[in-house]
């Protein structure tokens, strides 16, 4: 009973926000800075509330420099506060890629770990509400990519607190990108504790024997989609039988990469579907078929499938829904590997 009274149906908007009222609370030196997340709340009102509640040098609007709001969070680490900073939407870091390349993510290795750099940046990321160019990047290999860097994407309103809080927590700087697609588009129970989700470590949402399937963020909803269809009695999709038992991994942490849950998953099931929203080549897909490769090519009983975007700029409005993954495509990624 104890237990479902700290729980509360939250949208990962409100939980990302109770994540950052509760961490601000309980550390003097966590604070949160970027363009209009203190009086407004952030476009998206992540940040609603923190300004009145811990007052302007906690919650601070910045000028629109996110070279210099990046920079001068990283002066805010080395000093000893817990700087969480907000980009507007992915595709606004560009202009502070200088910042978190040759100094965020290199800080701890360059003083020999005599400084660290626990900052956190945060960013609206991915497609889904037929925003403008610049508002709609995948673009999460670039950051993956970038030794030093810890790149996280949450799927869900509880994952997003734990993830968040756990973010915060590190004494590395952490890229949190959050599909916004999903940052309303549902509830679930979340608890109203401060609690951490291990960074670093995927999670097993459906267990299951003959195909794993693999995906992060936003892409978790139209994979569970295709496992349902797969699984309803009578109902034959696309010629599967549709006895077909599916293990779906939410991956959370792009980078470092829980490679030990991967390979357990295809070694038991011999057969991988990835599913992400970001280009294809170079991407996030291919970094984990040659994982597969190298560590459980004689357990595959058919080759990898990547079901991902396009090698293009994601569209604009109707044709942005035919660039984005959906449960169609990994129906049909998902038959070509059983067959």
């Amino acid at each position: 009973m104890c237990e479902k009274i700290n729980m509360a149906k939250l949208n990962m908007v409100e939980a990302l926000n109770q994540a950052l009222m509760q961490e601000m609370k309980r550390d003097k030196r966590v604070l949160v800075m970027g363009e209009d997340v203190g009086k407004e709340g952030g476009v998206f009102r992540v940040t609603a509330g923190l300004q009145k509640k811990f007052g302007k040098d906690r919650a601070i609007d910045t000028p629109l420099a996110e070279a210099g709001i990046v920079g001068t969070a990283l002066g805010l680490a080395v000093g000893g506060m817990r700087p969480v900073v907000e980009c507007q939407f992915d595709g606004f870091i560009y202009p502070a890629f200088q910042e978190l390349v040759s100094h965020v993510s290199r800080l701890r290795n360059r003083s020999r770990g005599r400084y660290t750099c626990p900052l956190v940046l945060r960013a609206p990321y991915s497609g889904g509400i037929r925003a403008l160019e610049h508002h709609s990047e995948s673009m999460e290999a670039l950051y993956a990519h970038v030794p030093g860097l810890k790149v996280v994407i949450p799927s869900t309103p509880n994952e997003a607190k734990g993830l968040l809080i756990a973010s915060i927590r590190d004494e590395n700087p952490v890229i949190f990108l959050e599909p916004k697609k999903v940052y309303r588009a549902n509830k679930e129970e979340v608890s109203q504790k401060l609690f951490e989700i291990e960074l670093s470590k995927a999670r097993v949402v459906v267990e299951g024997d003959d195909v794993t399937i693999i995906c992060y963020g936003a892409m978790l909803y139209p994979v569970l989609s295709a496992v349902t269809k797969l699984q309803q009695n009578g109902t034959n999709v696309g010629g599967i039988n549709n006895s077909v038992s599916c293990e779906v991994i939410d991956l959370r942490t792009i980078s470092p990469m829980d490679t030990e849950t991967i390979v357990k998953s295809v070694e038991k099931t011999g057969r991988c579907v990835i599913v992400h929203e970001g280009p294809r080549s170079f991407g996030v897909g291919a970094e984990i078929c040659v994982t597969i490769m190298e560590k459980c090519l004689l357990s595959l009983k058919s080759p990898v499938e990547r079901v991902t975007g396009f090698d293009t700029i994601m569209p604009l409005y109707q044709n942005e829904l035919n660039y984005i993954p959906d449960d169609y495509r990994v129906l049909k990624a998902v038959k070509k590997v059983l067959g």
